[in-house]
């Protein structure tokens, strides 16, 4: 039996430290009432990886906060652990828990590069550049072994398709050689995802990701290397980031990133529920504090889904963290050149342009 003064255990190297209930399932395993159980339910703290061959790995991103592009996801759920991570609704859909099942279950899409080629081969095929990941980090620690995302970039190369990507691993650098050659071509745009330079933070909120000086050097190397990067320094999180703002992108740009982005956090589904046992167990002298900011750039909820306010939220505290923010990226990004896609570089292999016929 568990002794009462006893603290609840700490999954260490994880974000989230419950498994909510699935909302798409009937029945579920509790542990609510641990004083009638002889020892504690027996939990895998292993990650395990399954595998998904999809028909389809590019899709049209519908939303009116967001230029018009696809994206891809080579992984659904993320070993990386960020406690605020909104792709970890998406893990219900797969019959799991948006909570520790996200970052213990990976699913990977082995047969990605194969189907990526497919559409791309389609007739019909639009040119617009293609987001990875617009769900789950592409450079999450199984890729080091699949190299699902490197077969995929090798797939766009030979298009000479159009990509954005967004990370927060290092790993990305292992294939400075391929985003080299798309970059001659301008058809590839990073973004280094830095939410705090503090460590200590760090380690709580985003268990398994390279820390913060790894980040800054990723951003130099590429930067070096010749590849657009840029940063992004999301999700803000008012009362627990947000006074980190000019020092990230001062130290991004110092590093060589040619521009800034950024969101404000929203706690949908059952993020909220995630969230909130996090910051009591981690930060309980402040964490009634946040979650009322969090709520005040959220019109009173952690749940938000208005299209124009849910990424950048709304009131004082919004208005203030935008000020900074904008601040920030005139005085220490100003006058850096703004990266553009082109578009007109795409072609199937085989095809013979116009002009090379002459």
């Amino acid at each position: 039996m568990q002794e009462n003064d006893e603290k609840p255990l700490y999954h260490k190297g994880r974000g989230a430290q419950i498994n909510t209930s699935n909302k798409f399932l009937k029945n579920t395993y509790v542990s609510e009432h641990d004083e009638m159980l002889d020892e504690p339910l027996i939990s895998d703290e292993k990650t395990q990886i399954f595998y998904e061959n999809p028909k389809k790995i590019v899709n049209i991103v519908n939303s009116p906060d967001l230029k018009a592009m696809y994206s891809m996801n080579p992984y659904q759920g993320c070993e990386h652990g960020c406690i605020y991570c909104y792709a970890r609704n998406t893990h219900e859909y797969w019959g799991y828990s948006a909570g520790l099942d996200f970052e213990r279950k990976i699913i990977a899409k082995p047969n990605a590069a194969q189907v990526l080629e497919k559409q791309l081969m389609n007739k019909n095929w639009k040119v617009s550049p293609i987001m990875f990941s617009g769900n789950t980090d592409c450079y999450q620690p199984v890729e080091r072994k699949l190299k699902i995302t490197r077969q995929m970039l090798e797939v766009l190369l030979k298009f000479r398709h159009p990509a954005g990507m967004i990370t927060k691993n290092s790993l990305i650098l292992r294939d400075t050689d391929i985003l080299q050659e798309m970059a001659k071509l301008k058809i590839v745009h990073v973004m280094v995802s830095i939410t705090s330079l503090r460590e200590e933070l760090r380690l709580k909120m985003e268990p398994r990701t390279a820390t913060a000086k790894n980040r800054l050097k990723v951003i130099e190397q590429l930067s070096k290397a010749g590849i657009p990067t840029g940063v992004m320094t999301a999700p803000i999180i008012p009362g627990l980031n947000s006074d980190e703002i000019p020092e990230l992108i001062k130290a991004a740009a110092d590093h060589g990133a040619d521009c800034a982005g950024y969101t404000i956090v929203r706690l949908n589904g059952s993020i909220g529920a995630i969230f909130k046992d996090w910051i009591h167990k981690n930060y309980p002298d402040r964490a009634e504090k946040v979650l009322n900011h969090i709520e005040s750039v959220h019109g009173g909820t952690l749940n938000d889904s208005r299209y124009g306010t849910r990424m950048s939220g709304e009131g004082n505290i919004s208005a203030s963290i935008r000020q900074l923010f904008q601040m920030s990226v005139k005085k220490y990004l100003g006058g850096r050149d703004r990266f553009d896609y082109d578009l007109t570089a795409f072609r199937r292999p085989g095809e013979v342009q116009q002009l090379e016929l002459f």
